[in-house]
């Protein structure tokens, strides 16, 4: 059985509501072509992505701010620990601990699909 977090869908007329402010690198699940399906009633992107719930494998991983292992590490996963994942390009799935964040990059080697 999956550990993954239920989000609530946004309900109602979404829309604009006057100048965003954009939260820094690694916070919330945010880039400028997709967003975390949480964000939605908070934020405007083309696309919003429903989460894919990966475990962590069996070494813990560093949760990156790039695609690229010299990148800045933002948080570090143990493993056995929930990741969602919201994009994957390459080597790498961009993602994060919750809604809530951190978001980051981790290598797409290090965790496997969590089964419905």
């Amino acid at each position: 059985m999956s550990k993954a977090a239920q989000y609530r869908l946004p309900k109602g007329i979404l829309g604009l509501k006057g100048p965003m402010v954009r939260p820094a690198p690694g916070t919330l699940p945010l880039r400028g072509d997709l967003a975390h399906i949480a964000l939605a009633d908070r934020y405007l992107v083309p696309h919003y992505v429903i989460p894919q719930f990966h475990t962590v494998g069996s070494d813990a991983v560093e949760l990156k701010l790039g695609a690229d292992a010299t990148s800045d590490t933002l948080a570090t996963l143990d493993a056995g620990s929930t990741f969602e994942v919201l994009d994957v390009a390459g080597d790498w799935c961009w993602g994060c601990v919750s809604a809530d964040g951190p978001t980051g990059y981790i290598p797409k080697d290090s965790v496997t699909p969590q089964s419905a």
